[in-house]
């Protein structure tokens, strides 16, 4: 029984590569259908024919039966009378597409002599179809095509001559790991790109602009003795041009010289998984100023709490210092949650020098603004320690009144909490003024007199929650959390603390103002954890901990009589992920991590973590894309552990099948535009191939950090984020702490300004 694409095609099993009907994706398949395309527009691709997805070839004795002596014309056309040998290569309708490469996963047969080998061939084709098929969860997530993408119902078979190739190779028309379309690369080998695509050379890489102008190579090449000249990188950029302009965007493209020299298209893709590449202005982050805070995953309503406040505050802190105009405070707040994680904006805070520091200081706008900011800060100076004195003061005495949650209506406790909003940004907003105005006070910290009451504590054989129960300075120890009850360090987990208990009226005014933030953290948790308790037990939430999943504004209109929010059972806890880079920048949501510029003495900044040689252990590859991630070196064999990082000799295409859930992948050789490699960028895991003695250097069990933009591997506790933690400083616009907050008197406490719907009628649970 014919297929349907076989009777699309006018009955006819086989098509030539140059007929109209060859251009149809859904007759041909993608690779067959885009060369087919490109050798209309007159790009250099060699003659050949396509048997249709569906199509079967009958064969008995050898030969050919008479149904398909279409297909026998079509062979002995291409192979010739001298039996020239011919390439069979899968054309699948669900690979070379824009969101799936599928690059690799089905069989290519070189060096085909004769119609029984010819045959076996195309039988051996579309065998890896189907194998693909009754494994569709190989590459569950790639393959983007339903249950039997790559079924033989949706496989044809491209057909060529085989090409006696001097050099040949990948190019991307775009760079792929960092998003630039100004750029050309290109890797090749000797002969042709097979060893290249499936991992087991690596080749030599060029780097292009867009005219074909070699940027870098790598590995350098002696003179005259390059693998590509200059007149072939021009012949390639111009190709790349055309392909581009005729398929509408940067091409992946498979090319080789043969041995008189001509260029040959061999294949012609999209580029999949484009990194990111965020706009001109975009803000560079990092958890650094915040990390300390808030080290993991925030649920939303933990945002709202304590991330709200903490921006709030450090925008009239920076407002009092003239560092940002009010306009640009609107518009940019200096701290901000990606995927549940706090950062902050690292060149607002002062964390990294300018982006141009020269003309900062001929720009008369900030000096002009600094002027009134001088003034302000003059009379902070001696006044600040007053204010924060007296404000700590309010903060315990209101501690101190505030009834037991078990204790309080549903609306009292959600009074409560809504104070510990606006008496955090208060807080806040003093602690970073008094880290950037009063210096660095060491005499006293709240780590410290925490771990030397606890030692103490212990030392007396009471127990922890008892000594919690009596020192609340051991919150200090601990970040907030309205999921989570508090942990402290584990016995022996520091050493031994030979420290003696001072007490916390003896902590520099700076300390206080963070424990106090922190005791107000721990209020509101109090408070909430009480309302959503009689929230369940009123019978309007299902359970206790779904109210992390509210917005603020959401749980208070529910206090005011409110129905809870429609999809509230539709919502999911944000799920833990990776630890942010030390520094990078937004494309929409996507993070993309850039090194992290730090202050050289008597100059203007260099590049933290440029080269690998900056950090101990760490190794120096290519980058082939996917981010930045951390996990547990795997070899493959044995348990996988939860966030597995795969290191391996060789980038095989037979190791996709590992690539979903990995954290990251290592290779010693191949090339950033291998197969393999391509389909973990699309699968966005970070990569780095060409990474010297990997195996060797990475034994199983290693933690590892991983940046694919790159290519550097680093062992996980040699701190691939140096420079993450702020230097203290005396100076205003320095470096400021985990916290932030408003108001202009810095005393008083602002107005809760979240946005809320109308309140409803009723009453509180």
């Amino acid at each position: 029984m014919r297929s349907e694409a076989a009777s699309a095609a006018g009955g006819s099993r086989v098509v030539a590569l140059d007929a109209e009907r060859a251009r149809d994706t859904a007759l041909t398949g993608a690779k067959a259908a885009n060369l087919a395309r490109a050798k209309a527009a007159g790009l250099p691709v060699l003659p050949g024919f396509v048997l249709v997805a569906g199509a079967r070839l009958s064969v008995r004795n050898g030969q050919a039966l008479p149904e398909d002596d279409s297909v026998l014309v079509e062979y002995r056309r291409i192979a010739g009378p001298g039996e020239r040998p011919l390439v069979v290569r899968s054309s699948s309708v669900h690979e070379d597409t824009a969101t799936s490469s599928m690059a690799g996963c089905f069989v290519t047969v070189p060096d085909v002599r004769g119609w029984e080998a010819f045959t076996r061939a195309v039988a051996e084709v579309r065998a890896s179809a189907d194998l693909m098929a009754a494994e569709p969860a190989a590459l569950s997530g790639t393959l983007g095509a339903g249950p039997r993408a790559g079924g033989e119902d949706s496989m044809a078979v491209l057909v060529q001559p085989m090409l006696r190739a001097d050099a040949g190779g990948v190019m991307f028309g775009a760079d792929p790991v960092t998003g630039r379309t100004d750029r050309i690369v290109v890797s090749a080998v000797h002969g042709t790109p097979a060893a290249l695509v499936d991992g087991t050379a690596q080749g030599v890489r060029y780097l292009l602009d867009r005219t074909g102008r070699c940027l870098e190579t790598e590995p350098q090449e002696p003179s005259g003795q390059r693998l590509l000249g200059r007149g072939r990188l021009f012949r390639l950029a111009a190709l790349a041009r055309r392909a581009g302009k005729l398929f509408g965007g940067p091409q992946d493209i498979e090319f080789a010289f043969d041995t008189d020299d001509r260029l040959w298209l061999l294949q012609s893709r999209p580029i999949t998984a484009m990194a990111p590449r965020p706009p001109a202005k975009a803000r560079l982050l990092g958890p650094g100023p915040v990390a300390e805070t808030f080290p993991g995953v925030l649920q939303p309503l933990e945002e709202d709490l304590w991330v709200a406040p903490m921006a709030h505050g450090l925008t009239v802190a920076l407002q009092v210092l003239g560092t940002a105009s009010r306009h640009m405070l609107r518009e940019v707040p200096p701290v901000l949650t990606v995927d549940g994680r706090a950062a902050a904006d690292l060149r607002l805070l002062g964390v990294v020098p300018p982006r141009h520091p020269v003309l900062s200081h001929l720009n008369p706008v900030p000096a002009a603004r600094g002027l009134g900011a001088a003034w302000r800060i003059g009379r902070l100076r001696g006044t600040l320690p007053l204010l924060a004195l007296d404000l700590m003061a309010d903060v315990d005495r209101e501690l101190a009144e505030l009834p037991p949650p078990a204790r309080m209506s549903g609306g009292q406790a959600l009074a409560a909490a809504g104070w510990g909003r606006r008496v955090l940004s208060a807080l806040h907003a003093q602690e970073s003024l008094a880290g950037g105005l009063l210096g660095a006070d060491r005499t006293a910290t709240v780590a410290g007199e925490a771990l030397a009451v606890l030692a103490e504590g212990r030392a007396a054989g009471r127990t922890d929650a008892e000594i919690l129960a009596a020192h609340p300075v051991l919150l200090g120890l601990s970040a907030p959390s309205l999921t989570r009850p508090v942990r402290l360090p584990p016995r022996g987990a520091a050493g031994p603390w030979t420290g003696v208990p001072r007490g916390v009226s003896t902590l520099p005014v700076r300390e206080g103002l963070r424990l106090r933030i922190r005791w107000v953290q721990e209020m509101q948790a109090g408070m909430v954890r009480a309302f959503a308790d009689r929230l369940v037990a009123a019978g309007l939430l299902p359970d206790a901990g779904s109210a992390v999943l509210l917005r603020w504004y959401e749980l208070t209109a529910v206090g005011e009589g409110a129905a809870l929010p429609p999809d509230l059972a539709d919502r999911l806890p944000r799920p833990e992920q990776p630890p942010l880079p030390a520094a990078f920048r937004l494309a929409g949501t996507r993070v993309v991590a850039e090194p992290l510029p730090t202050r050289t003495p008597g100059r203007g900044h260099r590049r933290a973590g440029g080269p690998p040689g900056d950090v101990p252990g760490a190794v120096q590859g290519l980058g082939a894309g996917g981010g930045f991630g951390t996990g547990t070196v795997w070899d493959g064999r044995g348990p996988r552990p939860e966030h597995a990082v795969l290191v391996v000799g060789v980038l095989d295409p037979g190791l996709a099948s590992y690539l979903p859930g990995l954290a990251a992948l290592v290779a010693e050789t191949g090339s950033p535009l291998s197969h393999l490699a391509v389909l973990a960028r699309e699968r966005r895991i970070p990569t780095a191939t060409a990474v010297p003695e990997a195996v060797a250097r990475f034994p199983v069990g290693t933690e590892v950090a991983v940046d694919g933009g790159t290519g550097s591997v680093v062992p996980h506790d040699a701190g691939l984020r140096n420079g993450a933690g702020p230097a203290r400083t005396s100076r205003p616009s320095a470096q400021w702490s985990a916290s932030a907050a408003p108001d202009p008197s810095l005393r008083a406490l602002p107005r809760d300004r979240s946005p809320r719907p109308p309140p409803g009628k009723g009453h509180s649970p």
